[in-house]
């Protein structure tokens, strides 16, 4: 069993929405808490409790984390359409701890035991580790969605820069060099998580509550992109702790590139025996949204 914290910037695009569901809905996975990171956290705090209560989950703690990157240095990204049609002022919340607390204190009583499973911006992440550096010696292991390297098959086609990463780079520079055991999930594995929406339509055929908000989600998320597709990136990040032989990986070592201008955010990879970052660079398409389906969008699943 995996035990871990989701660090999150659940809101706009429907993937995180779709991440969280996914470990609610896997017995391998026990999630220890959820924490919010960037912009509107109170606001993700909100939606993460409601896909709680849509899976009928009422016992993990949400935390709302810290609102602007690490040096606030940088404006905020991308403001979204973070709690569209989610009927939020009904669920209330109540939410009695800070993000950055709860990872500190989590990881560290229960040493070799946490992953942190990190799919929006490093804030919360680099903060605890500012306050507490042992916990890149005491987390089991951190698997993150974010940056590219454009070294897989793909590459040529990726930007050089990706936005969880882009969002802070500071923080993220905090965690590449803790030494932390990464799992780095970047655009080249993600951009091959492509979907149409069509294939949105088709996930949402069992026709329960919980999918039908997801679907919604995905189709609002398109429309806010003005595109017809999308892409699964952060929930991949829980598949990998399901079946690891979805992904091939590369061992490197990763550099933040945060000066200011055009290339701040930009992942330098470099492989490297000793490299603390596993790196991902090929996805069995396939077998992934396979297993998506099979957890969240089947009928059989519906009637668990």
């Amino acid at each position: 069993m995996s035990r871990i914290i989701l660090d999150t910037d659940i809101g706009t695009n429907a993937d995180d929405a779709v991440a969280l569901a996914l470990a609610l809905k896997s017995p391998e996975i026990r999630i220890a808490g959820i924490t919010t990171v960037y912009g509107k956290v109170r606001t993700r705090a909100l939606i993460a409790q409601k896909v709680l209560d849509l899976c009928g989950v009422r016992h993990i703690p949400v935390c709302p984390g810290i609102e602007l990157p690490l040096l606030r240095n940088r404006p905020l990204l991308r403001a979204g359409i973070e709690g569209k049609g989610m009927h939020l002022e009904e669920s209330g919340g109540k939410f009695d701890k800070h993000a950055v607390d709860f990872i500190v204190q989590t990881v560290m009583e229960n040493p070799g035991e946490i992953t942190l499973v990190m799919i929006g911006p490093h804030t919360n992440v680099a903060t605890a580790m500012i306050r507490e550096p042992r916990i890149a010696e005491c987390v089991k292991q951190i698997v993150m969605m974010g940056g590219v390297t454009r070294l897989a098959p793909n590459g040529s086609n990726l930007s050089p820069i990706e936005h969880n990463i882009q969002c802070d780079p500071e923080a993220a520079t905090v965690v590449f060099a803790s030494g932390a055991p990464i799992l780095m999930l970047g655009l080249d594995v993600t951009r091959q998580a492509v979907f149409s929406r069509e294939e949105a339509d088709l996930m949402g055929t069992s026709g329960t509550l919980l999918t039908g908000t997801l679907v919604r989600m995905m189709h609002d998320f398109m429309d806010y992109m003005e595109r017809d597709f999308s892409y699964m990136c952060d929930p991949l990040a829980i598949a990998v702790l399901l079946d690891p032989t979805l992904i091939r990986t590369k061992r490197m070592n990763i550099q933040v590139l945060y000066e200011r201008g055009e290339f701040s955010g930009q992942t330098i990879a470099e492989a490297s025996a000793a490299g603390n970052v596993e790196t991902a660079l090929e996805l069995d398409t396939t077998r992934f949204f396979e297993l998506l389906n099979q957890r969240l969008f089947s009928r059989d699943t519906a009637l668990l």
